[in-house]
């Protein structure tokens, strides 16, 4: 835990410029830097936040070699290297402001002693109901209806020939997490057919009251679902595993939302998909690298409803996941043990979701 005295804590987070100043409560910003500045600066921290995070040359690498805390978030991602933890000799805790810590080398940091936690549960309403949204969106065709609204045009066919309703459809979550059973939830009274693929079977009540069945084997349930949505963390296990083969496996014509990470999807494996139909919708806010290069090929990929990794990061969600990094770092200063679901490294071990 905390040695005594001053401590130098960096923050990496997305830059608001024009849009700081348009709400109060914008805390997830460089601008906003969690509402937390003067908190840790009455307190004799240095407390230092940019939104420069990438190279040799950037703000974060001058950090590194004598920082104590990084407070990173998933929506601008700081690549914790096992190269950037080699050079940290004075840090001690890596805090991810939001959920997903897999921009991490978890491995390098358990091995380094480090403690890494994350304010577990802070966005998982804001993520599920953004998933709803992208289920909609691509069921009902909505988008190039919006585009001919706003290009002045008007052909009802065009959009009709592949709207559909939701209800009836076979929706399945390859993953039935915090995030996951939120959306089972949720697409409940839609009336839909709901699968779920995860490492552990819900908890039977929940399961019954969910009215959702589970798929022991994920290449057994891909085929059957026209919806499928995904919900795991990213992994060793998980990247790459929507890969070209897999993608073959499911129905032709499906439908897929991804707001989980963009490596678990081979990235030119479902640009191939969208333009061959094979896929007939892609939609979701995370892409890997991020922020996504202006030629990553998921911008110009047909029938996709992409935005940037907004999803997570609401006014509410950040109001959340800023009073649970300042919860941490109270208790860090302290010496006292985090809330026990909130650790992704321990004492050089991993969470068993990251295992």
């Amino acid at each position: 835990m905390a040695s005594p005295g001053s401590k130098k804590i960096v923050g990496v987070f997305y830059k608001a410029n024009e849009y700081a100043a348009l709400n109060p409560n914008f805390v997830g910003c460089v601008e906003g830097a969690l509402g937390i500045r003067d908190w840790l600066e009455s307190q004799g921290h240095q407390y230092i936040v940019t939104d420069d995070k990438e190279g040799p040359n950037s703000e974060l690498e001058k950090h590194i070699p004598d920082l104590h805390v990084l407070i990173t978030t998933p929506f601008h991602p700081a690549y914790v290297t096992a190269e950037r933890i080699k050079k940290a000799k004075n840090l001690q805790l890596l805090l991810t402001a939001g959920i997903g810590s897999d921009h991490i080398d978890l491995p390098a940091a358990a091995a380094a002693g480090l403690t890494v936690a994350e304010v577990t549960g802070s966005n998982v309403v804001s993520v599920a109901e953004d998933e709803l949204m992208r289920i909609l969106i691509l069921v009902r065709n909505f988008l190039p209806g919006y585009h001919q609204a706003i290009s002045g045009e008007w052909n009802v066919a065009a959009i009709a020939h592949r709207a559909y309703d939701l209800e009836g459809k076979t929706v399945g979550t390859v993953g039935a997490g915090r995030i996951g059973k939120l959306l089972l939830q949720r697409l409940k009274p839609f009336n839909c057919n709901l699968l779920y693929h995860d490492r552990l079977k819900m908890d039977p009540e929940l399961e019954n009251q969910i009215g959702a069945k589970f798929e022991e084997d994920l290449d057994a349930m891909l085929p059957k679902c026209d919806i499928i949505v995904i919900n795991t963390p990213l992994t060793e296990k998980t990247r790459g595993l929507f890969d070209k083969d897999r993608i073959a496996k499911c129905k032709k014509g499906v439908l897929i939302v991804n707001n989980a990470r963009g490596a678990i999807m081979d990235t030119q494996a479902v640009a191939d998909a969208c333009s061959s139909g094979h896929v007939a919708g892609y939609s979701g806010d995370v892409w890997f690298p991020q922020p996504a290069p202006k030629d990553h090929p998921w911008r110009y990929m047909p029938n996709h409803a992409m935005t940037p990794h907004i999803s997570g990061t609401t006014i509410d969600a950040q109001l959340r996941y800023a009073a649970g990094t300042k919860d941490m770092l109270e208790r860090y200063f302290k010496g006292e043990e985090f809330p026990s679901q909130n650790y992704i490294v321990k004492e050089g071990k991993l969470a068993s979701q990251y295992q």
